[in-house]
């Protein structure tokens, strides 16, 4: 169903100002997070979920990775219904099926109820990221579409690090059970709060749009020809594919399997592991809005994502595969591989940019699937890999490998983009493919 215009009542003078433009896009936001805090909270309860739930690594890396097959499997929906449903109610129904699955995960009896919550979880919170850039869209200038994308990942990176040290202190403190039970409550709250205050856009609050106007941002074409269309731009398919490479990197070592190898090579505890997982996080979360406002300033996006590949590709290559690296430059050179994979929200602005306005949700959906399938495929291999070799130091290098090879592949791809200089697709009045 196509969403009705907004209704014609008279604007207020002006767009809407910071405070309402940017408190609107925040609970947007909140989802985002807690999806991320979702997302890696697994790594820091490896052993209760083990032994409560009788779990091998193979079987631990796939219910992580449950989580990463419903969010997957819902981008393309997600980005439809964006554009012909609009973000408000879009974001209403995910924080409230996330808390619900939250709910699943905390009470479950066995491995197949945790897998069936985790799932609940991933696919509900994959709207949060697409939510969030189509009310950037109508909310904010075009110029601060790269920033705001930026600090959505900041925000995720929040998350991510909650799920580190903290959730780590709550669960020894009070078991893994109650700590998801009061996960599930606040989402819940979070579900409320979007749907009184956020709207799809300001003029449903009396203040001019900053929707894009004119021949790219007609009414959203149906379905099967909205994706026949952003098919036809291969910046969608380079984007999908170099963001999962670098996403699936980050997220596999810093969402799962990072604790366990820092504490098997390093000798690190759970907790001081968790710490460096989380920095790295952090680097991560940081890198997005500076890049992504440093693209804005330099009005190029292809140089700045090249560099963000490279670097995050050599940085993956120290860090698994030169023995003996001393913990404290391991520890560095995950900062900057964090910082520099950061890059990837060049890469939604990049795509979003590369076809007509009416497409914006319909390809930050596709984006976001390839963004997520990285970690999906490799959380798993990766512990396939860990129970053949066994828990050691030597396993966890060798089965991390995988890490390096995906962040060389991202690279290769991101050097076959074509520069869109930060322009709309409908400002540069090009047809054919982008």
């Amino acid at each position: 169903m196509t969403l009705p215009p907004p209704s014609p009542s008279p604007t207020r003078a002006g767009p809407p100002p910071a405070l309402v433009a940017w408190g609107v896009w925040g609970l947007g936001a909140a989802l985002y997070l807690i999806g991320f805090y979702q997302r890696v909270a697994p790594a820091v309860m490896i052993q209760e979920l083990r032994a409560d739930l009788g779990l091998g690594a193979a079987a631990l890396g796939n219910l992580s990775a449950f989580y990463f097959y419903s969010y997957v499997a819902m981008q393309v929906p997600t980005g439809i219904l964006a554009d012909r449903w609009g973000p408000r109610r879009l974001l209403t129904a995910g924080a409230f099926v996330a808390a619900l699955g939250t709910l699943v995960f905390a009470l479950a009896p066995g491995a197949g109820w945790a897998g069936a919550g985790r799932l609940l979880v991933g696919g509900s919170v994959a709207v949060a990221f697409v939510g969030m850039l189509k009310l950037a869209t109508h909310w904010f200038v075009p110029r601060q579409f790269a920033l705001a994308s930026g600090l959505a990942l900041l925000c995720g990176i929040i998350g991510a690090v909650t799920a580190g040290v903290p959730l780590r202190v709550l669960v020894s403190a009070y078991g893994w059970r109650p700590v998801m039970v009061a996960s599930a409550a606040v989402t819940l709250g979070v579900a409320a709060a979007i749907w009184l205050l956020v709207r799809d856009d300001p003029a449903d609050k009396g203040y001019a749009s900053h929707a894009p106007a004119g021949p790219g941002a007609r009414r959203a074409p149906p379905i099967l020809a909205g994706l026949a269309e952003v098919a036809r731009f291969r910046n969608t398919w380079l984007v999908f594919f170099s963001s999962g490479g670098l996403t699936g990197a980050v997220l596999t070592f810093g969402g799962l399997w990072g604790v366990p190898y820092l504490a098997a090579e390093y000798g690190l505890t759970r907790a001081e592991a968790a710490g460096v997982t989380s920095a790295l996080m952090v680097a991560f979360g940081l890198g997005g809005p500076v890049l992504g406002a440093l693209s804005d300033r330099i009005r190029r996006r292809k140089p700045l994502h090249v560099v963000g590949c490279g670097v995050a590709a050599a940085g993956w290559t120290a860090v698994v595969l030169l023995p003996g690296l001393p913990l404290p430059a391991v520890v560095a050179t995950l900062l900057v591989t964090g910082f520099a994979t950061g890059a990837i929200i060049i890469g939604f602005a990049y795509a979003k940019e590369s076809v007509p306005g009416a497409l914006g949700g319909t390809v930050s959906g596709v984006c976001n699937m390839g963004t997520m399938m990285g970690p999906m495929t490799l959380q798993p291999a990766v512990g396939w890999w860990i129970d053949r070799l066994g828990e050691t130091g030597g396993a966890y290098r060798t089965s991390l490998g995988l890490l390096v090879l995906a962040a060389w592949v991202a690279l290769a791809l991101a050097l076959f983009t074509r520069e869109t200089h930060c322009r709309p697709w409908q400002a540069r009045g090009e047809g054919g493919e982008a």
